[in-house]
Formats: structure tokens, sequence, C-alpha cells
């Protein structure tokens, strides 16, 4: 059955399935508090769950097709394929489904500045940035963020305002759904190749994005992104550049970087100095993420100084760069880089620390992006001494038995110190045996590799006869 988002006025019950994932359960939590009658399901109870259900959603950890009684619209997330058992009984009932980009392109029609960040990678740190120097400057936005931010206690917060901040995700072509005032378009490079035919297919894709923009918004546009250069001049809305290379609207010059990495630099805008820009978190590529959060909240009307004064009250999301403690003195670190260009640019942000000697963990995310970039993969870890790899992280996919991580081990053990272990159990014992005082250690990945900096800090505080394995 067929639906007309004008529609929505005379919904009561809408049930999403799926419930339980970063931008569903924002989803939810919007919908709830607009006033609608909130069911979802979702395989597993977690603290996200927990948080929908206390707000008033009615939740069942089960896909069971009677789940979907007494809704009026369906919603599902990407994850959630025509043979589920809900979508199939909605279809037997007549009621109307559609996707979570749809529904969120509707959401953000309700918004004067809906801002929608999108680009190969950054999103979620420069989705923060946005977000926090709004929050900060009163303007009360509705934030939807992909991961924890711990200073709006989770991924979604709901403001009073007229602000709509979001992470706009390329993949499936889903933030095509989405109407926003103002874009800001990251980077684009060779991602999701299970869905993308070829580059050329992605920047179509971000092309399309950013045509969506109306002639009273603007494009907060990377200007050192060569394929962002070449789409510029052929758009209709707005452009507003930023870079530190090309010269652009928005500029960082006279870099540093202080012991932790974090950067300090003098911001230009249309030539002119506006004065220093101080952030606490490290790396280039933060840098970049910054530029971009500056020049959109600039754009919506927040004061330099204000600027100034709070951006370096942000100090990081949750997996990016995530500093967890200590073991034997050696500094833990967990991040989400899971693509090449993202291991490259948190490992150039790592050298930027002081440290003794660097030690990656690497757990390849889905097999199709494994073998699509396999030789990136192995020419990514140039700035680490030493790399160990583990199991591919399957995510949504199958093993077909096509690539393995000794693929990528074979490909790198001739000009680099990499060992490849299975268990995470194993790693952690390596580690513990090996790693000494001021010694640098990334776990990196986007699927559980986190988990290993969780048991080398158990292992620490463990019984002091503890004996490694051999």
């Amino acid at each position: 059955m067929t639906f007309e988002m004008n529609e929505l006025q005379n919904i009561n019950r809408i049930h999403l399935i799926g419930v339980g994932g970063i931008s569903m359960s924002g989803i939810a939590e919007i919908l709830l508090e607009e006033g609608y009658n909130v069911s979802g399901s979702d395989m597993h109870q977690t603290p996200i769950t927990n948080h929908l259900e206390e707000k008033g959603a009615t939740l069942y950890y089960s896909h069971d097709g009677k789940n979907v009684h007494g809704a009026q619209l369906i919603v599902y997330s990407a994850a959630i394929k025509e043979d589920n058992p809900e979508r199939i009984r909605g279809v037997e009932l007549g009621i109307p489904a559609i996707d979570r980009a749809k529904m969120l392109g509707q959401i953000m029609k309700n918004y004067d500045h809906a801002i929608a960040i999108a680009g190969s990678h950054g999103k979620t740190t420069t989705t923060s940035f946005v977000s926090l120097l709004l929050e900060y400057s009163n303007m009360d936005p509705t934030i939807m963020v992909g991961g924890n931010l711990d200073e709006i206690g989770g991924n979604i917060k709901i403001g009073k305002s007229q602000y709509f901040v979001t992470e706009a995700c390329e993949y499936f072509e889903s933030f095509l759904q989405f109407r926003p005032r103002v874009g800001v378009l990251l980077n684009i490079d060779r991602d999701h190749l299970d869905y993308f035919k070829d580059i050329d297919h992605i920047i179509r894709a971000f092309e399309s994005f950013a045509n969506l923009i109306p002639d009273r918004g603007y494009l907060v546009a990377f200007n050192d992104n060569h394929y962002i250069q070449e789409m510029l001049p052929g758009l209709d809305c707005k452009v507003v550049t930023y870079g530190v290379k090309k010269d652009s609207h928005f500029m960082a010059k006279n870099i540093t970087f202080n012991l932790y990495g974090h950067a300090r630099f003098d911001l230009f805008y249309m030539g002119e100095n506006l004065g220093p820009i101080l952030l606490q978190v490290p790396g280039l590529h933060n840098i970049y993420n910054a530029l971009a959060a500056i020049a959109t909240v600039y754009l919506l009307g927040v004061p330099m100084a204000e600027i100034q004064d709070n951006i370096g009250r942000f100090k990081g999301i949750h997996r990016r760069f995530d500093i967890i403690g200590k073991v034997k003195g050696a500094t833990i670190v967990d991040d989400y880089a899971h693509h090449p260009v993202e291991i490259e640019a948190t490992l150039a942000a790592a050298q930027k620390v002081k440290h003794n000697t660097s030690w990656c963990v690497f757990q390849p995310h889905t097999y199709s992006r494994t073998e699509a970039l396999l030789e990136d993969f192995s020419r990514a870890f140039s700035e680490c001494d030493h790399v160990i790899l583990t199991d591919i992280y399957a995510a949504r996919e199958k093993d077909e038995g096509v690539v393995s991580s000794r693929d990528l081990y074979d490909l790198m053990k001739d000009h680099k110190s990499v060992r490849y272990l299975r268990s995470f159990e194993e790693v952690r014992d390596y580690l513990y045996e090996n790693i000494n005082s001021g010694d640098l250690v990334l776990t990196m990945g986007a699927g559980d590799v986190n988990k290993i900096g969780e048991m080398l800090l158990e292992l620490e505080t463990a019984d002091s006869e503890y004996k490694v394995l051999p």
C-alpha cells in the first residue's frame, strides 16, 4: 500500500522494526516526543531499548508478525529485508510501510533549519561538533548523532527550536530522502562497494545529495577533496568552502600540535585572520571536521567569539580516539576507523601523541569492504610499529570464503611487523606480554574489537599471580 507523508497527521500508532539501532531509536524518541503511540521490535534488549521503554514505547524482543497488529504505519531500517515476518504481516494487513530514511526526511521537513552532514568519513564527529556549538550558544537544537555523545547523554537530544542536526549516510543512497536546508559535504571516497558499483556511482550519489539543498540554503564543502571540487561549479545552491591546502572561504593556517596531538591553528575567513582555534581532539582530520562545523554554525549566526570559546569543550565521541586507560604503563586507545583512509588519519594523529612504540590491533569490517580495498588496507598501517590482525567482523554479511584476514596478512608480512591472531584472548595475552610503559596501543575497527582493550584492563587489575598463556 502506498503512503503519502502528509497522512502522518492522521496516524496514531507507529511501529518501528529494528528500533534498537542508533538512528531508529532516535526517530522513535522524536515520535514519542511529538505524541505518537510508538511500538517497536528488536532482537536484543539494550540500554537504548530500556531508555525507549522508560519514555513510553512498547517494545518486543523478537520479530513476530503479531507485533504489528494495531499499527497504522510501519518504519523499517535498512537491515530489515522484505522476508522479515513483521513486514510480511504488515503487507497482509494492508499497513503502509516506509524505510528509516524516508521517515527521517519527513521529520526534517518540520524544521526551518535542518542540517545534514554527509561524507565518506567524519560524519559522527562533525555532527557532534556542530550540535554542541549550537547547544552551547543556547540555540537548543534537536540532535541525532551516530554515536554516544557524553554532553547530551546518548545519541539523541530533543530540542525546542527550529534547528535539527543529523548525519546523512550515503549507504543505499538513503540520504537522498532527506530535506536539509544546510548540507555539509566532508569528503568522497571509495566505500560501501557492496552497494555502489564504482567511484563514479558514489560521486553521483553525493552530487544528488548536494542538489537537494534549496536556493535559500547552503552547502558547506571540503575544497581539498578533488571529487568535491569538480562537482561544485555545477551546483545551483550557495556553496561555502573550507580547507587547508586549496584557497577556500574558511581556512586553517599556522597549524601546530601539542604533546597530546591536539591542534592549534589560526582561522581565516575570506582572507581575514579571525583568531586562534584550540581543539581538544587529536589529528589533522579533526581540523577538517572542526572547520566544517565552524563554517556551518557561523553561517547560522553563531558569533565567532562563542565558537572560539566553546569549540575546545568538545573532547570527542566514544570510539573516536577514545582513551580508555593504561595497562603496564601503556596507553590504550579505541577507534572506530574501518576504512584505509580513516586508518591512515587515526595513525597520523597517533604519531603526534608522545609515545614510544605503537601497536595497532585491527579487525576488518565486512568481507565486501576487505576484498574491495585489500591493497589499500595493506598500505594503510605505515605509521604504526606493530600490527595485529584479527578475523573479519561479518556484520550484515556471510562468509563466502572469498577473503580473510590471512589475505591481508600475506600482503603485509614482507614489509611490516604484522601478526595474525584469531581469538581476542590470544591478542590480549600477546599484548600483555610484549607492551611496555610509554607504548601506545590502538584497537581499531567498526566491530567489537574494543573488547580487547577492556580485556587488557581487566587483566591489569586481576590477581598479580595471573600467568599469561604461552
